[in-house]
């Protein structure tokens, strides 16, 4: 494992001017610190000429970071490896996407409302609205921030050696560092967005004091507009409610949400393909992410919400066909990231993008029976449509002979654990002051 936390990587290692350090070389944090006081620039080698980087600072933590939109640029055994913007939908939202080189934040728009006025309770919305006039890359959609989130956190890629590591613990350990390197509204993301801790019985009471002192700034209070939560969980069952219906979410489960009818049928036409391959395929996830506005004594309503479904390791997959690739490929022990459409409809996008062969980085394809898709893929790509034959062998791995599609998986190490992976961060380090 490198220091970027991606494993089976090549080990990161950078140039400042014509000194090339790795991260565990003991002269490295001084030469990161120098190098951001005269704002020079190291060059990641992975390729033979490098890649130009930049460095973020954050009271003592230094942040060796991609330049934006460079990530196709680096090898794709590089930790900082991004597959091509045209096969996902981040291109098209990137004017919804500001990140500040200096500081390393970034900055983003969104189309939904992050607060309400008191007395007026805002129109329940599921999915993304329709009918409206505005560019659909000026500004994310509720959908747009979950992919963004989970593309930082680096979930949508895999590697061997996180099998048996990504619980929820990680994932939300994952997002929130996301979270803390991002802005909405002009406010820090980490103070709007919650996640639901690890529910323990003994720890009940604790959790619950933590909640309510997160949730304290979301109260209505006289005559101010009240800001919205947004909650990130995973969804556990959505029940009929005395009036309407409750979201019963995992690790939470001495508060329910609320629906109402209305916001109920539009989640159930909207997401009826998620709710129905989640309902028949019990190893799949369902992650939430919705907008709530709080009562006087803190039960969530849900306003606006987004679902996305995920196989048993959080790969983010559009639909059961999907899920099942995935999950061969991680049975497989497969080095992959799996593109994220954000808002992106009508183009078909790679299933995943393996990058452990000859010719990486190598997408995968699947063909939909729905007919309606803009197929822009290379002509020699792997394709598999499902209704029509079996699954065909993949590319093969680099350097070693692929024989199946079925191979044993490792167990889990003994501690359970994963290394943080970085977002856009290759390298972080903590400079003393003087």
């Amino acid at each position: 494992m490198d220091s970027t936390g991606n494993v089976d990587s090549r080990p990161a290692c950078y140039a400042f001017d014509h000194v090339v350090l790795a991260p565990q070389s003991p002269a490295f944090p001084d030469a990161v610190a120098e190098a951001y006081a005269q704002r020079l620039r190291p060059r990641c080698l992975c390729q033979p000429r490098g890649v130009p980087m930049y460095i973020a600072h954050w009271g003592p933590t230094y942040l060796i970071k991609r330049m934006p939109d460079t990530g196709p640029a680096h090898a794709p055994d590089c930790g900082s490896y991004e597959p091509p913007l045209e096969w996902s939908g981040r291109g098209e939202v990137a004017p919804a996407i500001r990140e500040d080189v200096t500081t390393g934040l970034v900055s983003l728009r969104v189309n939904f409302p992050l607060s309400q006025q008191p007395g007026r309770p805002g129109a329940p919305v599921a999915g993304e609205p329709r009918g409206s006039v505005r560019s659909p890359g000026s500004r994310l959609t509720l959908r747009g921030l979950l992919h963004y989130l989970w593309e930082q956190a680096e979930l949508n890629r895999w590697h061997p050696g996180f099998a048996g590591r990504r619980t929820w613990g990680t994932v939300r350990r994952h997002l929130l560092r996301a979270a803390q390197r991002t802005t909405l509204g002009g406010q820090p993301l980490a103070d709007r967005l919650y996640l639901p801790e690890v529910f323990s019985v003994a720890q009940r009471e604790v959790l619950a004091q933590r909640r309510r002192q997160q949730w304290a700034s979301a109260l209505p209070r006289d005559g101010q507009p009240q800001p919205l939560l947004l909650m990130l969980a995973e969804l556990k069952e959505l029940v009929p409610a005395r009036y309407g219906h409750s979201a019963v979410l995992k690790h939470l489960p001495d508060v329910t949400c609320w629906l109402d009818a209305t916001l109920m049928r539009r989640l159930a036409r909207h997401f009826d393909a998620e709710l129905a391959t989640w309902g028949a395929e019990p190893d799949l996830h369902l992650v939430l992410l919705a907008t709530a506005v709080l009562s006087d004594v803190g039960r969530p309503t849900l306003v606006e919400v987004s679902l996305m479904l995920t196989t048993a390791t959080w790969l983010p997959a559009d639909g059961g066909f999907e899920a099942q690739l995935l999950q061969a490929l991680v049975q497989a022990g497969r080095c992959f990231s799996k593109p994220l459409r954000y808002q992106l409809t009508g183009a078909a996008l790679p299933a995943a993008v393996l990058i452990d062969t000859d010719e990486a980085p190598s997408p995968l394809f699947l063909v939909s029976d729905g007919g309606n898709e803009t197929v822009a893929r290379p002509a020699a790509a792997w394709c598999w449509s499902p209704r029509d034959s079996v699954m065909p062998a993949w590319p093969a791995r680099r350097n070693a002979t692929f024989t199946s599609h079925t191979t044993p998986s490792r167990p889990p190490p003994p501690d359970g654990g994963m290394q943080p992976p970085t977002g856009r961060a290759d390298c972080a380090v903590d400079v003393p002051s003087a």
